[in-house]
């Protein structure tokens, strides 16, 4: 499990490198690794770690699904914004695992989508040998 604290509301953070250690301290050569949020308003996903990149993530986020639109769930916690972009990322992936590493494409990486933040977070991993 790796824990991390997210710095805002809404970002991207990169945990390859966290992953690829956990990998590398599991012991397995080949399989897969299961990498999974433990929180419904964060999301995981595989994609380029460029600025750029992840600033349009976050825009087209904000486009489709507006903070305040006045959502059923927003009475509860005001966060139904994040909730409804978690459901839309994901909460898990599957990478697959050979001779120890990640089998990534070359842009690549493991990302983190804080939706509802600064917060102490929680992802999960599980690494199965095939």
């Amino acid at each position: 499990m790796i824990e991390i604290k997210t710095g805002k509301r809404v970002e991207v953070i990169d945990i390859t490198s966290k992953v690829k250690e956990e990998v590398k301290n599991s012991g397995v050569s080949d399989g897969m690794v299961i990498v999974y949020t433990k929180h419904t308003t964060t999301a995981i996903t595989v994609n380029e770690n460029e600025s750029g990149l992840k600033e349009d993530m976050l825009n087209i986020l904000e486009r489709v699904i507006p903070t305040g639109a006045g959502y059923e769930h927003d009475r509860i916690d005001n966060n139904a914004d994040a909730h409804l972009r978690a459901i839309l990322i994901g909460n898990s992936i599957t990478v697959p695992v050979s001779g120890g590493n990640l089998d990534l494409g070359t842009w690549q990486s493991i990302l983190f989508v804080e939706l509802d933040g600064p917060r102490k977070r929680k992802i999960g991993m599980k690494v199965i040998k095939s």
